[in-house]
């Protein structure tokens, strides 16, 4: 097929026209689409974040705080649940969509090219939604197993760990996965989307959502035990987020496995440090 120059749809009425040039353009659709869900993860992030009474008086905010700040025996109530499901659900797409940009992205430049050829395609919305559904599944696991660990006395009021060991088990477990095959397997697949892309490449809605929780999953498989750094730091502790989806999204653009291996000594450097201090206030 004969590649056109730019998008004519002057053969169109108006309204039809102007959808057509909107989503001819899928790299246009695709950082605005991680820029936005992204931004109203941080948002949200940040609203419950708010030391409570400084809230700007917003009633619903010291609700939504004081659920999130839900004590032991309340954590399995229904509203308590949603509210951590909710939370984990705009930490994950906050801090994981970023470092997906490149792969978004890259679906978006070989569909921005087939559609100036003439060849059909889906818009990139679709392929991030398969990648996201992915983390919000991840957010019911985590949700279920801070409440586990609440209701444990495991975790304080910012739900950090109460526990050194527990804590030193994170950071070890989170850095030596760091060195894992497994971990460098799915990494290779997000720094490189354009092969997996070529080989499996699909002009249905169905095949591209497909292709979304695919990229999805390898990207799960290559950060879950990152994401589980937030019991041992403070689920709430909004820096400590900022940090850590600096460090995957830095990981899925950086080749070599040096970056990967020098995270992974330091987790375990702070583990091991943490599990020290644990044990010698045990004895004392």
């Amino acid at each position: 097929m004969t590649e056109t120059t730019g998008y004519d749809f002057a053969h169109l009425a108006p309204v039809e026209a102007g959808l057509g040039r909107t989503f001819g353009r899928p790299k246009a659709i695709a950082a605005a689409c991680v820029v936005t869900i992204a931004g109203l993860g941080w948002f949200y992030v940040g609203l419950l974040t708010v030391v409570p009474g400084e809230g700007y008086g917003s009633p619903w905010l010291s609700v939504v705080q004081t659920l999130c700040r839900t004590l032991p025996e309340e954590a399995w109530s229904v509203p308590g649940a949603a509210i951590t499901v909710s939370m984990w659900g705009a930490m994950a797409l906050a801090m994981m969509l970023p470092s997906a940009a490149p792969m978004i992205l890259t679906y978006a430049e070989i569909a921005e090219t087939a559609a100036r050829k003439g060849d059909k395609i889906v818009s990139p919305l679709v392929i991030a939604a398969g990648y996201a559904a992915v983390w919000l599944l991840f957010s019911f696991a985590a949700s279920a197993m801070q409440i586990f660990l609440t209701r444990a006395a495991l975790l304080d009021g910012n739900f950090a760990s109460t526990s050194g060991f527990l804590g030193a088990a994170i950071l070890i477990g989170a850095g030596l996965y760091q060195f894992s095959t497994l971990k460098h397997a799915c990494l290779a697949r997000c720094q490189h989307p354009f092969p997996f892309f070529f080989a499996n490449w699909a002009t249905t809605p169905g095949g591209v959502f497909r292709l979304g929780v695919r990229q999805g999953l390898y990207c799960l498989g290559c950060c879950w035990a990152m994401m589980l750094v937030m019991f041992a730091v403070g689920v709430m502790n909004i820096l400590w987020m900022a940090a850590l989806a600096a460090v995957m999204a830095i990981e899925k653009v950086k080749n070599g496995r040096r970056f990967a291996h020098a995270v992974g000594l330091v987790l375990i450097g702070s583990g091991t440090g943490i599990a020290i201090a644990a044990t010698a206030a045990y004895w004392h």
